[in-house]
């Protein structure tokens, strides 16, 4: 691990009109670090994990990625917003998979994965395609590369988005509660697939309430509520014995 952290928040706010959303989020993750944000729904944590790759604006505070401010450019002592090209140019380092897969429904699976790094990265088709059927072989879909979103499983589809992440190379990974859409059986093969990329040394950054996987897999914990950060710790720690009667009462409901 680098002495520079991958991600710090400095008093992090976000509000929605009246809705204060974010409410001074101080956090670190470190290189290589599994990551996993826990906590009730409303609490903050997926508006947090957008404002990591600028799809939601800060409205106070600091946030950077490899010592480097997401969306904005310091100037003396004010912050200016970058262009969207400029923001695009950030994103290409942080791969991003959400609750709904989000592909292509007109491309195969090989199609999926190549799509980003032939238009953002303008790789040629061999590189491209060579990756892909790679990926989607690391995350066990080989024998599906040519089958269409419509004719794979929920779980199947959260794979090649995982894959499609990985194609642009990121340093960084965003799991937005990755396997909350998908059937129970359903689940263990994609947390499978990130636990091989935490084991590879993927720095991950996972929204869940897969509290198993959170224990088992994790380096840090934070248990958030109400936009601001009630808990944090190691995740065997704080599951096994959380301090704060509010992580307590949560995880009494999910544990």
């Amino acid at each position: 691990m680098t002495g520079q952290p991958m991600v710090k928040a400095e008093g992090v706010h976000k509000s929605y009109g009246a809705a204060h959303i974010l409410r001074g989020i101080d956090l670190e993750v470190q290189n290589g670090e599994v990551f996993c944000l826990v906590g009730p729904s409303g609490s903050g944590k997926s508006t947090f994990l957008r404002c990591i790759n600028h799809l939601e604006r800060v409205d106070g505070g600091r946030l950077s990625v490899d010592g480097q401010l997401v969306g904005y450019r310091q100037k003396g002592d004010k912050l200016y917003e970058l262009k969207d090209s400029e923001v695009a140019v950030q994103r290409r380092d942080i791969g991003m998979v959400f609750q709904r897969f989000n592909l292509f429904p007109h491309m195969t699976a090989l199609g999926n994965v190549m799509e980003a790094p032939l238009q953002v990265k303008g790789e040629t088709k061999a590189v491209a395609r060579e990756r892909a059927e790679r990926l989607l072989d690391r995350v066990g879909l080989g024998d599906k590369m040519g089958n269409y979103p419509s004719q794979l499983s929920g779980g199947q589809q959260q794979r090649v988005a995982i894959a499609r992440a990985l194609a642009m190379e990121p340093k960084l990974m965003l799991f937005d509660e990755p396997t909350s859409a998908l059937d129970p059986e359903l689940v263990g093969d994609v947390l499978d697939v990130m636990r091989d990329l935490a084991e590879s040394g993927m720095t991950m950054i996972v929204v869940t309430h897969e509290m198993g996987f959170a224990r088992e897999v994790g380096d840090s914990l934070v248990f958030m509520d109400g936009g601001v950060v009630v808990e944090s710790g190691n995740p065997r720690d704080v599951l096994g014995n959380p301090q704060h009667d509010r992580t307590k009462a949560f995880l009494s409901k999910v544990l």
